[in-house]
């Protein structure tokens, strides 16, 4: 078709609400169309156009989107996030952005550079769709990782991403948290979580597009939002190696609530950490190291006052 003639059918699918956002977003990754695409195409009106589906499968699921709420991303199966594009369906958190920021911290401790030591070994507590597992897989290539979740649908999802993104040395185990990982308890040189941590009054609240779609088992964090990391702060001890790291993503506002669980347990660097919206999102910790160890750096220092009492920061 003419770029004018689509020009016109986009503003009518508009016309029938949602977002210019949402829309065009559906266009590139439904349609094959993306933005800076739609921008020429106002320039030369004339030009001709092809999408990559038709216009009356894209016109279906923008109607889906607007009355159920579903959110596109499961419309279309696939979400971008990082550098890569991960595979998501019904049964899988969708990632978000603000959860990129967990690698982030990652690469900041330098467990990348380990000469003449063995495989480091690392963990993705309730991994989902598997996109920490995906992308610290090809952070740490000769590493040794395992992917958990409780649930199979998310097992399945996570998975499907390894495979396609060739992480073959990351290995998916089934249950709650530490249960699965129990033959490498002691053994942990890194573990991450982006668990549930929204309290149940605030979950049932959200958007419909959120509470009526996506799963609550990786939302709803109890009456606190504080369920899981209670859980995965009480096993970090054992599980963690000598000097091993534990990186958690946990809600706007329970920075002080999560450093107290860990200080609780006695890890120790205990650091929050901001998200791109300025909130302290994160908070990375360590198990004490062996005598005459060298413990690796603190990633991203914070000032001490944003910290819990008693947590001791590199």
């Amino acid at each position: 078709m003419r770029a004018d003639e689509l020009l016109a059918w986009r503003q009518g699918q508009l016309q029938r609400g949602g977002s210019k956002a949402d829309f065009d977003w559906l266009l590139e990754f439904a349609g094959g169309l993306g933005w800076s695409q739609l921008q020429r195409l106002r320039l030369d009106p004339g030009q001709g156009v092809a999408l990559g589906c038709g216009l009356a499968e894209i016109e279906a699921l923008w109607g889906q989107h607007l009355t159920a709420a579903t959110p596109l991303q499961y419309l279309v199966g696939i979400t971008p996030w990082r550098d890569f594009a991960l595979a998501v369906g019904p049964g899988v958190l969708i990632p978000r952005q603000e959860t990129e920021l967990l690698i982030e911290l990652v690469q900041a401790l330098g467990l990348a550079d380990r000469p003449g030591l063995a495989a480091l070994r690392w963990a993705d507590l309730g991994t989902g769709s598997g996109c920490l597992a995906v992308a610290l897989a090809q952070l740490l290539p000769t590493s040794l990782g395992l992917a958990v979740d409780c649930s199979e649908a998310a097992l399945v999802q996570a998975g499907a991403n390894l495979q396609s993104h060739g992480a073959a040395r990351v290995s998916l185990r089934r249950g709650s948290w530490w249960q699965p990982l129990k033959p490498e308890w002691g053994l942990l040189d890194l573990v991450v979580s982006n668990p549930p941590y929204i309290p149940t009054s605030i979950w049932r609240q959200l958007a419909p597009g959120v509470r009526d779609h996506e799963p609550p088992l990786a939302l709803d964090g109890g009456v606190d939002g504080l369920e899981a990391l209670r859980a995965i702060a009480a096993g970090a001890p054992q599980a963690l190696a000598p000097g091993g790291w534990l990186l958690l993503e946990h809600h706007y506002d329970q920075s002080q609530a999560v450093q107290a669980l860990l200080a609780e347990q006695g890890l120790e660097a205990i650091q929050p950490h901001r998200d791109l919206e300025d909130h302290w999102r994160f908070v990375s910790a360590r198990r004490p190291t062996l005598a005459g160890e060298r413990p690796l750096p603190v990633p991203g220092d914070q000032p001490a006052a944003e910290s819990v009492a008693g947590g001791s920061h590199g």
